[in-house]
């Protein structure tokens, strides 16, 4: 596979050498280059040596002084430089195979790659790893890393994970520690499966690894209408999420008082689905699972609330009216902090709720709206400057129903602004 540069970063080593996109990296230090992982850890040096095809045909062969670890500032057309490892387990709680057929293609891609996990965050299993991978991990300091671990009782991993391979995560886990590796791991927790007692034995396991096992995030399993001849399985409703709520406030302090850290944080929509309060910002620690839905209604509460008391006199709304879409689940959190803007700025804001009909009604967050719904749902309300978050859609303004932002617009007949999750950029999208 060529390794095609198709961004070369404005004042960046590689724009002082004059290089361009359409230009292929052929080696760093003589070294042919099989993965981004490679390329990280070849040009990591002060001194390096990169040879390069011009699109003209021409060979350079440069040689770079630099500080060390500094990148030299050229994009790739894979940022892989690979093909993506995909997943051979088969998982009771797999979202993509309860996804209905139409949607985009990178949508159904199972992929299990540890380069994901060091590039994007993406969550490994381990299952799919030889030794010699995972000592990869160890040689290129790959950190952090994030693990799918969902249990430490490895019969019930084998069932949950629908792979028979004979792997003691624990064991795993330890050897990649005991490397310097950080690591933080998840927990998808299925309702009368991996909670309760096991639950409970997975923390403890869990925590003795600390601190090079740096947290670990509980999320609810995902659960929607495609799941015919898929294992049955039942979603949280209030009591059992009223119950996981109170069995980790009880880990959460007697792990404080031991490791001085909550270890375990659990995902926004067992406090909403609970009615509970959230925790206080400061028991949210680093927000280091923030992009696993771990603390992220708290932290947008208090960006809100500092953005606030430092309101000046002088601030003044740019819009006269917004709507705000949101689902199900964070409904009622929002509805109460759009009252608290409101009383401080002279602003009408609405919020509107979108039930999931694509995935199903289960399906209660944001980031699994689809354009449809919010179309059918709201065309014929009376909405202007509609705001949508940006885990709705990707990098391309597409969404999940492969529905752009412009033609969200056309249909709504009205502005359609995207917002980064964050409560400092709304607030800056409606008051200068």
């Amino acid at each position: 596979m060529k390794n095609i540069i198709v961004k070369v970063l404005k004042n960046s080593i590689a724009d002082e050498f004059e290089l361009e996109p359409g230009d292929e990296l052929l080696s760093v230090n003589n070294c042919k280059i099989s993965d981004y992982i490679d390329y990280k850890f070849q040009i990591s040096d002060d001194e390096i040596t990169i040879e390069i095809k011009r699109q003209n045909g021409e060979i350079w062969e440069l040689e770079i002084e630099k500080d060390y670890d500094e990148d030299i500032g050229i994009v790739f057309e894979n940022p892989l430089m690979d093909n993506i490892k995909v997943c051979s387990n088969n998982c009771i709680f797999c979202f993509i195979d309860q996804m209905p057929r139409g949607m985009r293609k990178s949508l159904y891609l199972k992929d299990d790659d540890t380069r994901l996990s060091f590039l994007y965050g993406n969550f490994i299993t381990l299952t799919n790893l030889s030794d010699d991978e995972i000592n990869r991990i160890v040689k290129y300091r790959i950190s952090p890393i994030k693990v799918s671990v969902h249990t430490t009782d490895s019969s019930l991993r084998k069932y949950m994970m629908g792979n028979n391979k004979d792997i003691d995560i624990l064991k795993y886990l330890k050897k990649l520690i005991d490397a310097g590796i950080t690591v933080d791991c998840q927990i998808v927790l299925v309702k009368g499966v991996n909670d309760g007692l096991q639950l409970e034995k997975t923390i403890k396991d869990l925590s003795s690894l600390h601190p090079g096992l740096r947290s670990v995030a509980v999320v609810p399993v995902g659960l929607t209408k495609y799941r015919e001849k898929l294992t049955k399985l039942t979603p949280f409703d209030y009591d059992s999420a009223l119950s996981v709520v109170n069995q980790v406030s009880t880990l959460q302090e007697e792990l404080y008082k031991k490791i001085n850290t909550r270890f375990i944080f659990i995902a926004d929509e067992f406090y909403l689905l609970s009615k509970m309060d959230f925790p206080s910002y400061e028991k949210y620690e680093e927000f280091d699972q923030l992009e696993n839905g771990i603390g992220m209604c708290r932290l947008f509460q208090w960006e809100i609330e500092k953005y606030l008391d430092n309101l000046s006199d002088n601030s003044k709304p740019i819009l006269d009216e917004v709507t705000i879409v949101t689902g199900v689940s964070a409904y009622n959190f929002l509805n109460s902090l759009v009252e608290t803007i409101m009383s401080k700025i002279n602003i009408k804001i609405k919020v509107e709720k979108i039930v999931n009909n694509f995935f199903g009604e289960k399906i209660t967050v944001s980031g699994l709206i689809t354009g449809n719904d919010i179309i059918e749902q709201l065309r014929n309300k009376d909405c202007k400057n509609i705001i949508i978050p940006q885990n709705m859609i990707n990098d391309n303004n597409v969404m999940l129903d492969d529905l752009t932002i412009d033609e969200l617009k056309n249909k709504l007949n009205t502005e359609v602004i995207i917002c980064e999750v964050n409560g400092e950029a709304l607030l800056n999208l409606i008051v200068e």
